[in-house]
């Protein structure tokens, strides 16, 4: 069964959402005229403007940081450590300039993502909730795309990507700290239930803390390793070009790698890690609340930025220039050990250290990840349900079930059906992204009119479907 599950996964990644997630990325990107370059940057400023004034938002709803923060929860998780040391085990040094076009392109991708899900976003019992179920339904009048979108991110995050992730925290700490598998799940669900419980108020909260912590624990972590090696800098970086285009004249041929194997295993762990495309980070940022959803759209585009950029590049820098990643050991070998690669980096740069400094962060971002996953299955919930409490309720007990039941799993199988079921997820939200394209073009269009004439022009004369009088809102008014 699991070898049945694998090659359908892989085929679906390696030969459908590998060229549908950069297809529409490319497309996307020159129909927006690249707002990752002229955008992101700005976007950045205004994020921290905003973290200066502590900008508050009503009750149901979070802030633009809250979201971002929620969103990178989920981005960032155990592929951005083991599932990059395995995309340049497999196919070089090249693979990671080829993660970087991949989230390059990403970012608009996600800018539409984002967009829409504030477009077609609805309140339901005081709450916003949004995501690419409700454009699908509202954007592309299809009610049984939308169902069938939502109960595929129901199963893959809430369900199966929750056990996913909870088998990494309990056999890395297991392994690390020697703690007992059972001790661990139970304070696992004991610590996940805890944040479920508070609803998305909680949830915001502690993505906003938590989140921005082990970012920066793990990317400064690999920095001082890479200062200790700085020496391999340079010649490491040569590695990575020549690698993506000629990784034949990496140690002489030793690696066995073609220019197809660098691209494909560099292009699929950018958008696998990065999500963009795939439908899930749309779920915080459609309840957010900004001046304008082209604000939003900018703000998500930092999310792929830090998931690709900085840690997945932190990891590759990382293994490249402590050794760990050794260019005369062939590609096909080397892959059969990817996991231990980013172990043995951070052990030569901290000796035992090391090992329970990579533990911590595979468990902290795990655990975000689960957090942020069922932020996003929940929305779904909500979705099909119409909200009824004792459902969403219900759901809550169903993904702490799901958690306690994935130690108990062999890891190659429920990882084979993460990537099964989060594959088929995108499709949807694919073809959704690619028909509503003109509108998240009017949506830059509104947003760029209005900051070049100062001119507040009502949503209706846009078209635009959303029910307030002007798209724009007075910002001192909104934080008081």
């Amino acid at each position: 069964m699991n070898e049945i599950i694998k090659t359908i996964s892989d085929f679906l990644w390696n030969y459908i959402l590998l060229f549908a997630l950069l297809g529409v990325g490319i497309f996307l990107s020159f129909k927006l005229k690249f707002p990752q370059v002229t955008k992101l940057w700005g976007s950045v400023k205004k994020l921290i403007q905003d973290i200066k004034d502590k900008v508050e938002v009503p009750e149901g709803c979070m802030t633009p940081l809250q979201s971002l923060a929620t969103a990178v929860a989920a981005q960032v998780g155990t592929g951005n450590i083991v599932g990059v040391a395995t995309a340049i085990a497999a196919g070089g040094p090249g693979a990671a300039l080829w993660m970087i076009v991949s989230a390059f392109f990403g970012m608009s991708t996600i800018f539409s993502e984002a967009v829409l899900a504030q477009f077609y976003r609805e309140n339901k019992n005081g709450q916003l909730v949004g995501g690419p179920a409700y454009y699908i339904k509202n954007g592309l009048k299809s009610k049984w795309l939308s169902i069938v979108f939502a109960v595929l991110c129901i199963i893959s995050l809430g369900m199966v990507g929750v056990m996913v992730q909870s088998n990494s925290i309990v056999t890395s700490l297991n392994e690390a700290v020697g703690l007992s598998k059972p001790f661990i799940t139970i304070g696992l669900a004991a610590i996940v239930g805890v944040i479920l419980i508070g609803g998305m108020q909680r949830i915001a909260k502690f993505s906003e803390k938590v989140v921005p912590v082990m970012a920066f624990a793990y990317i400064l972590g690999s920095v001082i390793i890479i200062l200790m090696n700085l020496e391999a800098f340079l010649p490491s970086l040569r590695m990575i070009f020549v690698g993506a285009f000629t990784p034949q004249a990496i140690a002489g041929g030793a690696l066995g790698i073609t220019v197809q194997e660098a691209a494909r295993f560099g292009l699929a762990r950018g958008l696998f890690s990065n999500e963009a495309g795939m439908g899930s980070t749309p779920h915080s940022h459609a309840v957010a609340q900004n001046d304008h959803p082209a604000d939003q759209g900018f703000i998500a585009m930092i999310g792929v930025f830090i998931s690709t950029f900085l840690i997945c590049m932190s990891t590759v820098m990382m293994n490249m220039v402590s050794g760990s990643y050794n260019t005369s050991i062939p590609a096909a070998e080397m892959s059969k050990d990817a996991v231990l690669m980013t172990q043995n980096g951070f052990v030569a740069g901290f000796g035992s250290f090391g090992g329970i400094f990579l533990s911590l962060s595979l468990s902290s971002f795990a655990l975000t990840t689960i957090v942020g996953w069922y932020f996003f299955a929940e929305s779904n919930v909500k979705f099909l349900s119409g909200d009824k409490k004792f459902l969403v309720s219900a759901f809550k007990a169903v993904a702490i079930a799901f958690l306690v039941i994935g130690p108990l799993l062999d890891a190659d199988l429920i990882w084979n059906l993460a990537d099964l079921f989060m594959g088929a997820m995108a499709l949807p939200n694919i073809i959704a992204l690619f028909v509503l394209s003109g509108l998240s073009k009017r949506i830059l269009e509104h947003y760029e009119h209005y900051k070049k004439t100062g001119e507040e022009i009502p949503l209706a004369t846009c078209e635009l479907p959303r029910q307030t009088p002007t798209l724009f809102n007075n910002r001192k008014k909104r934080s008081k």
